[in-house]
């Protein structure tokens, strides 16, 4: 499991301790609360992104929200913000179950084709193109079609790049080089094509419904309705006189990153959740009590107050399976990082904070310190929705964990991520949807394994399978 052997590293070394990288490099690894608390304040200012990591989004995505830091990325982020307010998610909600009822009548159907009541479903890709379908027409009131097989080289490349999961020796060299030299990241391998191809495509499409949005706005054809879209808050920071002003490149660059965050870290969530559900057929079945018992779709208030079940299967799946495993940034003045319990130095020194130089690298374990028994208590690693509920569910020492709900799934700071809401609000219309109507079971019995295939993030895949294929019994749930 990622993160498995930065436990092991912390409980040998302590909660802040250094590790090599490529070519002699060195990194600081934090785990510790109140370093963390400290390094979040600081993020975008004293700690930023890596040269590659700043080359590398440049090179695929252009000068956006993720490339940015500083005052630059406050601005950036601040235009668009109100396409991720509340309100704005609440009025798109009604899009998430669209695309969750699509599936459901597709998957209907594949089970009625069968000989039985259950048919074999590749439950990843569909996910895929839920999030797809969802990010195309929330944020950019564009219908991408992937869920009725629409083919569009949007959805080819995705799925391309979503299942190639094998790395040569020499792949994966050029990769870790190209963190010292981003240059190589231009060398022509099967990966870098890829991401380039997918660059263009995005880059097409995003020029393609920017100037449509423009042109409706002009004709008069919005009437301001789409001034809360995604799409509409961009177009808005593009006028000259906006107080939080996007040029033409920062609005492409903003759409090409939407798309694939919207695409790539919700279905991995939700293949994530599906995975639990079918190891775990209790969790599942009292689940699917609470949704039948609630009985109507729930509404976007109620999704938040109303389904406390379904809301802790959410955050245990966003705590046991973060999609950003890891994050690194690196220090761009002197600091002092202050700790909450000491650390022996190399030295021997027995130390309450440490001194990070310019030019150190940071680097921080969202997969580590989410499922750390240190953190979590004896049974972090077991998925169990119940300790969300639970009167002390969550240990003392989970609770000085400062982000969103002592998760570092989200990240943190000025950096924390931007469309969490869009996300959990999106998982939460599709698994009731869907729990609601189908049983999961996995294909091979209980034991199935599952190993970490790659697509733009680490995916699940079921032992055995091509690309990124997880594979589950899908039978209608009788009553």
């Amino acid at each position: 499991m990622p993160g498995a052997i930065y436990e092991a590293w912390a409980k040998e070394y302590g909660v802040v301790y250094e590790v090599p990288t490529t070519l002699g490099g060195k990194k600081i690894m934090l785990t510790d609360p109140k370093a963390l608390t400290h390094y979040y304040a600081r993020e975008t200012r004293t700690y930023v992104q890596t040269e590659f990591a700043r080359f590398f989004l440049q090179h695929h995505f252009g000068r956006g929200i993720l490339w940015s830091q500083g005052e630059d990325h406050k601005r950036q982020r601040k235009s668009l913000t109100p396409a991720f307010s509340q309100a704005a998610i609440r009025n798109l909600t009604p899009i998430f179950y669209s695309s969750a009822h699509k599936t459901k009548s597709a998957w209907e159907a594949m089970i009625d084709a069968g000989d039985g009541d259950v048919t074999i479903i590749e439950v990843q890709s569909w996910m895929n193109h839920i999030s797809l379908d969802s990010v195309g027409l929330a944020g950019f009131s564009h219908d991408f079609g992937s869920l009725v097989g629409k083919p569009t080289s949007i959805t080819e490349i995705f799925d391309t790049v979503g299942s190639s999961s094998k790395q040569s020796a020499v792949n994966v060299g050029l990769l870790l080089l190209s963190q010292v030299f981003p240059l190589l990241e231009y060398v022509p391998t099967p990966r870098t094509k890829l991401l380039c191809e997918m660059q263009r495509i995005m880059e097409d499409i995003s020029k393609d419904l920017l100037t449509r949005t423009k042109r409706e706005k002009e004709e008069g054809v919005l009437d301001g309705k789409e001034d809360k879209s995604i799409i509409g808050v961009l177009v808005k920071a593009n006028d000259a006189d906006s107080p939080n002003h996007l040029t033409h490149e920062e609005v492409l660059a903003q759409m090409k990153v939407l798309l694939v965050a919207g695409y790539e870290t919700t279905s991995v969530t939700m293949t994530w959740a599906l995975l639990e559900l079918a190891w775990n057929p209790n969790i599942q079945s009292k689940l699917r009590r609470e949704l039948l018992a609630f009985g109507e779709e729930p509404t976007y208030g109620q999704q938040q107050h109303s389904l406390p079940y379904l809301d802790a299967v959410l955050h245990e799946t966003l705590r046991v399976h973060p999609a950003v495993t890891e994050f690194d940034r690196v220090a761009a003045e002197d600091d002092i990082i202050p700790l909450s319990e000491p650390v022996v130095t190399q030295s021997g020194e027995v130390v309450n904070s440490i001194s990070v130089a310019r030019g150190t690298q940071i680097g921080i374990s969202a997969s580590c310190i989410n499922r750390s028994t240190e953190t979590w208590g004896a049974d972090a690693k077991v998925f169990r929705p119940e300790r969300w509920l639970e009167e002390g569910g969550i240990p003392r020492k989970a609770q000085d964990i400062q982000a969103y709900r002592h998760l570092l799934t989200f990240a943190d700071g000025p950096r924390t991520c931007l469309g969490k809401g869009f996300a959990m609000a999106e998982f939460k219309a599709v698994m009731s949807v869907l729990v609601k109507n189908f049983v999961f079971e996995t294909r091979d019995g209980p034991n199935t394994r599952v190993e970490l295939g790659r697509g733009m993030l680490p995916r699940p895949r079921i032992v055995g399978e091509e690309g990124t294929n997880v594979p589950l019994r899908v039978r209608r749930y009788e009553g």
